[in-house]
Formats: structure tokens, sequence, C-alpha cells
């Protein structure tokens, strides 16, 4: 099999398919990048429909980074109440917009080497980060992207870093930032790994 000419033939029908779904997902919208990145570590084994009611009650009540870091871990846990793994994740917002602001001076950095760095923050976040905030290449993988890569074969992956690197190979840079959302929604409309359902749901 000619991987890169197969990837292509997905991508392309899966960018007629869902190119055009105007779905919010939880890393996207957001008026500032460092409410992109908190939005995205809260999303993490959570549906983008639960999270991002709560990360909006998140960034009223704290307008601003400094503000989240300043924040009482008692009361972003009563924000969180409904999120999964919410003390986990009231734990690592609070200590990730700390360091962005006593590391970065309120900078997200740029660097996946540095972002992942951030409590709270895997390739996954950093890659979506890069993409979202920075305009940047970066393939963000998360369970419907490996799900789906290994599925249809083209790659044949254990966990979603080496689907990172694997789909690198077979990606032009500049598609990079556009497989996540195109695979996720993909992924929503069909559960499960039965290939010929997975393609069937691309016609």
């Amino acid at each position: 099999m000619n991987k890169k000419k197969y990837f292509f033939e997905v991508f392309e029908k899966a960018e007629r398919k869902f190119g055009g779904v105007e779905k919010r997902l939880a890393g996207e919208g957001w008026s500032e990048g460092w409410q992109t990145l908190i939005a995205t570590i809260m999303s993490a084994q959570s549906r983008d429909e639960t999270t991002i009611p709560i990360a909006e009650a998140l960034f009223r009540r704290y307008g601003s980074l400094e503000k989240l870091a300043d924040a009482r871990y008692n009361d972003v846990v009563r924000i969180f109440r409904s999120l999964n793994y919410n003390k986990t994740k009231a734990k690592n917002v609070i200590a990730c917009a700390r360091m962005l602001v006593d590391r970065f001076g309120g900078k997200l950095p740029m660097a996946i080497e540095e972002l992942v760095e951030l409590p709270g923050v895997g390739r996954k976040t950093a890659n979506l980060v890069i993409a979202e905030v920075h305009d940047g290449d970066g393939i963000c993988i998360d369970t419907h992207v490996h799900r789906i890569s290994n599925v249809l074969g083209l790659v044949k992956t254990k966990n979603p870093t080496e689907t990172e690197f694997a789909l690198m190979k077979i990606a032009p840079r500049t598609y990079w930032s556009r497989i996540n959302r195109l695979f996720v929604l993909w992924g929503k409309s069909v559960g499960g790994r039965d290939r010929k359902k997975l393609l069937a749901a691309l016609e």
C-alpha cells in the first residue's frame, strides 16, 4: 500500500464530508490563547459538549490568566464538579496558569518541548496550541485520530505519540493542523473499529 496516496484519498473524502460542519470542539473558538490551552486541558476524557460550558463559566469567573493563577483550588473544583477527573484538572489548571505567569510572562510557549512542561499538558494539547494559537504545524492526536488511523491501516501504532510521529511521515506538513478536527468529527459520528463503517461514513 502506498500510504501517502491512501492518506490523500482518505483526507480528501473526510474534508468533503466534515469540512463544512460547524460543530465547535473544546479547543476552538476562544478569544485568548491561554483559554484555548486551559479548555483543552479540561477536555481530556470529557465530551466537548460538557467541557465548553464549564470552560465558559471558568473564564467568566477568572477573566485573565493572572486571576486564574491566583484562584483557590476549592472554587475551581466547584466549577468543575460535573467534569471528569475534576480534582486533578482543577489542580493542573491553576498550576498551569501560575507557571505561564511566573515562568513565561503570561505568554504561551511556541516550542512543544516547553509546552509539555506545563501541568496537565501532553503532546496532544501542545500540538493543538501550536496549531490553533500559533498557527503552526502540529498533529493533535486524540483517541479518535489514533483509532481511525490504526483501523484504516494508515499507521500501526500502540499509543498516540507513536501515531503522531507515524503520521508525520505520510502526511505533508501543510495537512498536519487540519487532521484533528476532521478525524474527531468523523470519529464522533462512527464509533468502534469497523473499517467498512468508517469508510462508509465518508460516502
